[in-house]
Formats: C-alpha cells, structure tokens, sequence
C-alpha cells in the first residue's frame, strides 16, 4: 500500500509482467502481424522498432507519472494535475473506455472460439472457426448468439481476476501468462520455420529492408501502431502507473516494457510470417490474417490443431490481460470517485460492459467504425492529452521528479523538452492522418 491509502506493485518482476501484459495484447498477435504484411515487410519493422524507442518510451513515461504524481485514474489523473476541465475529460475518457472494453472483449472471445475449434479438430468434430465473427452486413442469428456466449465468458473472467485485486489477482496472471506465452510462441516459431518454404517468408520479414518502400503512410502506421500497441491513451498506463511505488525508476520500467512489447510483436509475426509464405498464402490479407489465413495453415500441416490451440491459447491470454487492464480503468474511475466498494464496481461494470458489447455484434459496418472511433482515434487523442498535461500543465520540478530520480539530471531535462515539443507534434500526425483517411476519406485508408 501506498501510504496506507493504495495497493502498489509488490516487486519489480511484478510490474515488468504486469505492463508488458497490459501492452502485449492483440495488437501485437493480431494488429502488428498485419501491418508488417500490409506495410512492407522489414521496411516496416524496422521503422517501427525506431518509433517504439524514440516515440513510445518517452510516452510510456509520461502516463506513468501523470498516474503515480497523483494517485488517480483516468477520471481524477487530469483534474489533479491542473488541466483545465480536467474532470470533464477524465469522464469522457472513461467512457471512451468502456465503450472499447465492448468491442475489445467481443474480439477476445472470438479467439476463445477459434481455440475451441482447434481442439475439436483433435476429436475430429469439425466447426468452421470464422462463424463467431460478425458479417460483414445484416444479421446472422449463429455469430449474434456465439458472441454472446463467448463475450459473456470472457467478461466472467476478467471480474475473477478483477474482483482479487492488483497482488492476488492482477500481478499473478500476469506472472505466469507472460512466461507461458513466451514459450508458447518459441514452439510456435521452431515449427513454423521448419516449414518447406518459411525461408521466403523469414527473408521478407527481416531482411529486405527497402528505403524506397519508407512512404508517409508507412510512417504514420508505425507510429499509429506504437501508440495502439503499448495502450498509451491517457487511460491504461495512466492507472496502472497509479500503482507504482515513489521509488520505481520510470525509465528502466519503460524501456523494459517496450522492448518486452516490441519482443512479443515480431516474435509473433516470426511465428505467423514464415507459416503463410509456406503455405503460398497473402502476408498482406489485412485483418483477416488472423482469423481466416491462419486456421488454413494450421488446418494444412501435421499435428497442426495442436500448433493451432497452443497459438490461440497464447493470443487469449495476451488479449485477457489487456481486457483486464480495460476494466481496471473502470473500476479505477469508480472506487476513486465513489463510495462503491471495489467488489460492486466490478459486477456493476461487467454488466455494463457486456450491455455496451451487444451493437459491435450486429456486423462489421458496426464494429469496425467502432474500432476506429473508441480505439485508435481517441487512443491517440488520449496519449496527446497526457503528454500535454505531464509537459505543459504540471509544474516543471514535479514533472522532473517524477520522469527521473534525479530530478537535475541532463536526462530528465531532456526528456522534458522531448515531451514538451517533439511527441505531441508525431502524435498530432497521426491523429491527423486519422481524420483525413479514415474520418473524411482523404488519402485513403491504412
């Protein structure tokens, strides 16, 4: 406890699993994949790599110390620090986020399914994986009723992990789902390069690096990608950043948790790339690559509903700890600004949440919008209010304090100014490149 009044982490181990679960989720099995097949191969990868260093570390740090400066979540983070209508933009934050806990929690469920139908596949009872996800238009009875089960599973057990607490609940999921899945995507990786042909894939994937293919829209999706995949939006990192003791150095957390990120990311298009490039199958078939491509190679080599089930076990652990950390915001939001105990603030949310999941169900011309809306855009947004708020609003000793031990350090000081110009302006690219190609449909989307 944090001077009697909040839980903090009980070690470093704990923080270091605890974030890079929160970060490691679908973007990193499902959105990076994808990206890396739509945007270039290496090219992307690469440039990527750069932005998480020199772009996601310094944000990481300042959503951890807008959180631990002062001891609140989304909702009371911005009004403590001073931002103007701070508590406004604290609630429409969480609602934001509980708008994209819906949708988020019907994706997760859609990998519970996949998973099932990986190990139905060793019983040899065939169901088609790809009927959970919702058409593409209208309304199919099937999917409707399976994403229901399936997101009402998923939201039980995020409330079990939630209703232990951050110790006995959040820390030790994370403790033992991240080194699961370290191991998980090891096999999936040794068997995936062992497939005739994985080495086209592993040398588009890693090697041909081509400075040509280095266009604005690369670019811009890198960045839209770091900022997506290690959940800064002013909301995530901010609450979790609440639960660290005064003396956790920031940096070292941050470039851990990035590079714990990043690791998790190409490992994971390691273990998916070579497998699709084997089997002659598109690298660059969108969203799609997870859901539709990967059942076909898995479906197509020996023993394969086993490499299937232990993928989609592995993305369903990434994808809950994420869940978790969506629904922590929310009961942050409301134990810290109501006398509801911690226990009903969960039931209270759950209910809500799986109210709220219900329209991204319909079809794709609802989810995807969704998506776009409470997830990337107002993602963006989010991270741009809280590097504002850390670089601009606090007080420059508390924000050197905070970023740094020593708060006289070069540094620091460095960092401060980084925070102050460089970010909100690569930030603010990408929430424009949003408007422009997914909002009014300048450019063309990415």
């Amino acid at each position: 406890m944090d001077n009697g009044t909040r839980e903090t982490f009980t070690s470093k181990f704990a923080v270091l699993m605890t974030m890079i679960g929160v970060a490691v989720g679908l973007g990193n099995f499902w959105r990076f994949p994808y990206m890396v097949g739509k945007f270039g191969g290496a090219t992307f990868v690469i440039f990527y790599i750069l932005v998480n260093v020199l772009i996601g570390i310094p944000a990481l740090m300042a959503e951890w110390a807008l959180g631990r400066s002062t001891r609140q979540g989304t909702v009371g983070a911005f009004a403590h620090a001073g931002l103007p209508y701070g508590r406004s933009l604290g609630w429409f934050f969480f609602f934001v986020v509980l708008a994209a806990t819906g949708y988020y929690s019907n994706a997760v469920g859609w990998v519970l399914y996949h998973a099932i139908t990986e190990l139905a596949a060793a019983f040899h009872i065939s169901y088609h994986a790809a009927e959970i996800l919702p058409p593409p238009t209208g309304f199919v009875a099937k999917s409707f009723v399976l994403q229901l089960s399936c997101t009402a599973l998923v939201i039980l057990c995020c409330a079990a992990v939630l209703l232990r607490g951050l110790r006995s609940g959040i820390e030790i999921i994370s403790k033992i789902t991240m080194p699961a899945l370290l191991v998980i995507l090891i096999i999936l990786i040794v068997r995936a390069l062992t497939l005739p042909g994985a080495g086209r894939g592993l040398e588009w994937y890693i090697l041909k690096f081509d400075w040509s293919a280095l266009t604005g829209k690369v670019m811009v999706a890198a960045l839209g990608q770091t900022v997506f995949s290690l959940s800064l939006g002013g909301t995530f990192m901010v609450v979790y950043g609440s639960y660290l003791n005064r003396n956790d150095d920031l940096k070292t957390n941050a470039i851990w948790t990035t590079l714990g990120d990043s690791i998790s990311g190409v490992l994971a298009g390691f273990a998916i790339i070579p497998a699709v490039f084997a089997l002659g199958l598109e690298p660059g078939s969108g969203p799609g690559l997870i859901f539709f491509t990967l059942p076909q190679v898995f479906a197509a080599i020996p023993a394969g509903w086993l490499f299937g089930l232990l993928f989609f076990l592995g993305l369903f652990g990434a994808g809950l700890l994420s869940d978790i950390a969506a629904f922590e915001v929310l009961v942050a939001g409301i134990t810290d600004n109501t006398r509801l105990s911690r226990t009903r603030a969960v039931w209270l949310l759950s209910a809500f949440v799986f109210l709220i999941a219900i329209p991204p169900m319909i079809n794709m011309e609802i989810f995807v919008p969704w998506d776009l809306t409470f997830g990337s855009g107002m993602q963006t947004l989010g991270c741009l209010l809280a590097v504002i708020t850390v670089a601009w609003v606090m007080k420059r000793s508390e924000a050197l304090k905070e970023l740094a031990k020593n708060e006289d350090s070069r540094f620091a000081i460095w960092l401060y100014y980084w925070l102050r110009f460089v970010i909100p302006g690569a930030i603010l690219l990408v929430g424009i490149w949003w408007l422009l190609t997914e909002v009014f449909k300048v450019l063309g989307g990415v």
